[in-house]
């Protein structure tokens, strides 16, 4: 298949759909357009074999937030339709309601299936995305939650299918280096540091369990901790809670360091109040890492309570404090869980999975 991707350049989207593509390149042909966000990069780059980035020159050459994207997305269709009346695709896919936008425009009188993904239902643009959900040959969902979202929203349930988020199984796995830890049992909270992100929650969960040491991974650079607020937040909590000799902030962490640090930690804990994608936790699985996760959005997909991890509602300290517990102290367990979660990534989550779905889906979009 040609396939043609349309996405916004937010980095977290951009891993995804790169990670994705190279997947889907091994048998197929795959083009992301993309608008220029930054001065730098060819017009087009080879990223993978059979997977070309196409850089549009439209508009700053710098990050945009969606709604600032909106005056350059006319441009951006005209650019798309010029191409692909070149180089006809056999299916389109766009990533965000401003990428939907531009496809749609785009793919204006060459008979070509559009599918669609949101990521989030974006409460300001309902009545776009209900309209771009409808009009969508297929609408992509990550997971059950988001699936249960778009309904709500107005896309007929017929033409939902869910494909969910991946983890890349060949860096995140079982075997491989750990971080160094000294003597006490650790958690580990990957994210921003923000209070809907959930890290505020597991320092007072420490409180009540006892030695035990809380690494936070996530927010600035590590230069850039004594500045921000978020962590300054935190701080004074663990200060308040008398817990701060056993907090550490460690501030941004490079990706290749991520694994090595979650196989140090005895149990992750996730527990955000919302998760689309459910990626933190979806890494500690792959990497047998039991996880305490919220339950909400794609972790109630990922995760089966008391099987591959377990569920905590968000913003409940002492439940997850008291999950903690039995999880730090129960060895069997924790090794249960974390042989059950690293099977169900692996089968379930694995690029190469995730690929083979959406292949159906476009499929029977074409068909």
């Amino acid at each position: 298949m040609n396939i043609a991707i349309v996405a916004s350049s937010n980095g977290n989207q951009r891993h995804r759909i790169l990670s994705v593509a190279r997947e889907l390149g091994r048998e197929h042909h795959v083009t992301i357009y993309s608008r220029r966000d930054g001065s730098e990069g060819k017009p087009r780059t080879r990223v993978a074999p059979g997977v070309t980035l196409e850089h549009i020159d439209v508009g700053p050459a710098c990050d945009l937030p969606a709604d600032d994207v909106v005056p350059y997305l006319n441009d951006v269709g005209v650019h798309l339709m010029k191409r692909w009346r070149q180089d006809r695709p056999d299916i389109i896919h766009a990533h965000s309601w401003t990428s939907g936008l531009a496809a749609v425009a785009g793919a204006k009188g060459l008979d070509v299936p559009v599918t669609q993904t949101f990521h989030t239902v974006d409460t300001a643009h309902q009545k776009l995305e209900r309209a771009l959900g409808r009009r969508a040959d297929a609408v992509i969902a990550g997971s059950g939650d988001e699936e249960s979202a778009l309904i709500r929203l107005g896309v007929p349930r017929h033409n939902i299918a869910i494909v969910p988020y991946g983890v890349d199984t060949e860096r995140f796995h079982r075997r491989g280096a750990v971080a160094t830890k000294g003597s006490r049992k650790r958690l580990l909270h990957v994210g921003p540091l923000s209070t809907e992100r959930g890290a505020h929650t597991v320092v007072r969960a420490l409180q009540g369990l006892g030695d035990v040491e809380l690494v936070i991974a996530g927010g600035p650079d590590p230069e850039a901790l004594g500045n921000d607020k978020d962590a300054q937040r935190l701080r004074d909590l663990a200060e308040q809670l008398g817990v701060a000799d056993r907090v550490t902030l460690l501030g941004q962490v490079r990706r290749a360091s991520v694994p090595k640090l979650m196989r140090s930690a005895d149990a992750v804990v996730s527990v955000p109040r919302e998760a689309v994608t459910g990626i933190v936790a979806l890494e500690a699985m792959a990497c047998g890492v039991p996880v305490i996760a919220s339950a909400v959005g794609a972790h109630l997909d990922s995760i089966v309570d008391g099987v591959t991890g377990l569920l905590v509602p968000p913003d409940q300290p002492a439940r997850t404090a008291r999950l903690a517990r039995e999880l730090l102290w129960d060895p069997t367990l924790r090794t249960a869980l974390g042989y059950a979660g690293a099977d169900r990534a692996r089968s379930r989550y694995s690029w190469e999975r995730v690929s083979q779905e959406l292949v159906r889906v476009y499929e029977a979009a074409c068909a």
